[in-house]
């Protein structure tokens, strides 16, 4: 089952791709406000951001990690690979200037509400570090929320807040030496 967004009320409505064959084109008309609309099937837009992989809840073995995403308003799942470095997180917007933008409608993250920077310590580990942006609304850790200029390293199966939206840390798995 896919999603679609309304273009004029943002309301969501859910229907089955398998339905439809790839480049095909289907007209909508939301419930909510009755604008009618048409998609094209074929790749998220923001799927050339993310590299999205279809991955299950425990098969996260992604060189350097990665953060599910579960948007608490709507239960919709993302699952957001890592890199090396800093990993900003907020609401995709178009034009965003982030690099691991979330597709969501949650009003209450900014364009830029977080960072995540993913580095090797001297033995070889990897080591995660979280700060606020600054955000409107803060970051909040394990139910802790971070002053402007807090980092705090977190470790798999870490619970991040933010907005009414929860990340969670999926750790890459170390490999043996």
């Amino acid at each position: 089952m896919k999603r679609v967004k309304c273009p004029k009320c943002d309301n969501y409505i859910v229907f089955d791709e398998t339905q439809y064959a790839d480049q095909q084109s289907i007209v909508f008309v939301c419930q909510h406000c009755k604008k009618e609309f048409g998609i094209r099937i074929g790749k998220n837009r923001l799927q050339g951001i993310h590299e999205e992989r279809h991955l299950d809840e425990n098969a996260y073995s992604q060189e350097y990690g990665s953060i599910v995403v579960v948007e608490n308003v709507f239960a919709f799942k993302q699952v957001i690979p890592l890199d090396l470095g800093d990993n900003e997180f907020g609401r995709y917007v178009k034009g965003t200037n982030i690099n691991k933008p979330i597709d969501t409608r949650d009003p209450s993250i900014d364009t830029f509400h977080c960072t995540i920077t993913v580095s090797r310590k001297k033995d070889g580990s990897l080591q995660y570090v979280l700060k606020d942006a600054p955000s409107d609304t803060g970051t909040f850790y394990m139910n802790e929320i971070l002053r402007d200029n807090d980092r705090v390293v977190i470790h798999d199966g870490a619970i991040i807040t933010i907005g009414a939206t929860t990340l969670i840390l999926r750790a890459a798995e170390t490999l043996p030496a």
